[in-house]
């Protein structure tokens, strides 16, 4: 059987952490919990847990907590947790028998993370595939009976374990004047970030939101990005140019965004809010039609049905249409 350690970061968590460490104890063979400035019981509560509890500087960076708590791990494996998740009693039951026959050459085993929609994560999936487990030490083999080289890729096993996501508040504020710090810094964000960053801020951010973000993905522009990359900063241009009502934004943002041949929702459904605040409805219909029918969603699933869809039921209220209202109020109820 392999030895578990489980590390956490935690800050302020005296709430809900005594409900993730009741899950967690019953696999672990140690907790480490990692603090980066609780000013609450935090750290009152992990004691009922562990002895092993650490203080790390906050310096805006949530990789290099982790780094630190993993420093400290002892065992063969890392489960790394959040005191936001909750294991039910038959995934506990599943890691384990994990414990008890994973294969030697497992280096990563990944768990399902759900409840990811329900509390405005900057996900669009209710479950997806994360790294949950982890070979502290990893071992090196060769492959290949001729020409041989080292295997450089890690052998990940997809479990069937879901860790259930259940935040008793939502982390987009903080998120938000994290990132604007980093910016502020002068720190360059990777593209996996800006994406994030993107996907944040049309899940979840305010009007003031966007419009702090807009000179920081401007400046994006002058940059070569990765496709994925560029899109998402389009979006959120777009979006900034529908709460200015600024033509020459949005022109630039969506001739860019639709260049391809593949307009993403979330720029066809601002070109709509666009016209319903220039007040030409016809145009807005037009584009919100776009958004719900015939384009992707990129980075927020609701931009590509239920605030099209919303947008569609006003026109059609100002054109005093009741027959194609109610045709899309029954639409939207299929999103819901």
């Amino acid at each position: 059987m392999i030895t578990i350690s489980t590390c956490m970061i935690v800050k302020n968590e005296e709430l809900i952490l005594a409900r993730c460490l009741d899950c967690i104890k019953q696999f672990s063979d140690e907790i480490i919990i990692v603090d980066t400035g609780s000013t609450d019981g935090t750290k009152d509560v992990a004691r009922n847990y562990t002895d092993q509890i650490y203080d790390f500087a906050w310096i805006n960076d949530f990789a290099a907590a982790r780094n630190f708590a993993f420093s400290k791990a002892g065992c063969e494996y890392i489960y790394t947790a959040d005191a936001d998740e909750i294991i039910d009693e038959e995934n506990i039951r599943k890691i384990q028998q994990l414990k008890e026959a994973i294969l030697p050459e497992i280096d990563i085993v990944q768990m399902y993370y759900t409840n990811q929609l329900e509390y405005g994560t900057t996900y669009n999936y209710d479950q997806e595939y994360r790294p949950k487990l982890i070979k502290r030490l990893r071992e090196f083999y060769w492959q290949d009976p001729l020409h041989e080289t080292l295997r450089l890729e890690p052998v990940i096993y997809d479990s069937d374990i879901a860790i259930i996501h259940k935040p008793h508040e939502n982390h987009s504020e903080r998120d938000f004047a994290n990132l604007q710090k980093l910016i502020a810094n002068g720190d360059k964000l990777s593209p996996k970030l800006n994406v994030m960053y993107a996907k944040e801020l049309f899940i979840s951010g305010t009007t003031d939101d966007f419009l702090t973000a807009q000179p920081y993905f401007k400046s994006l522009m002058d940059e070569i990005l990765k496709d994925d990359e560029l899109q998402a900063a389009l979006c959120v241009l777009a979006k900034c140019a529908a709460i200015r009502k600024d033509p020459h934004l949005m022109l630039c943002a969506a001739t860019k965004n639709m260049a391809d041949g593949h307009p993403s929702a979330e720029v066809c459904t601002c070109i709509g809010e666009y016209y319903m605040a220039c007040e030409e409805y016809e145009e807005a219909a037009m584009w919100y039609y776009n958004a719900a029918y015939e384009a992707e969603c990129q980075l927020a699933i609701q931009y590509g049905h239920t605030l099209p869809i919303q947008g569609l039921i006003r026109c059609y209220q100002i054109f005093g249409n009741e027959e194609q209202v109610r045709f899309y109020e029954e639409e939207l109820q299929k999103t819901t």
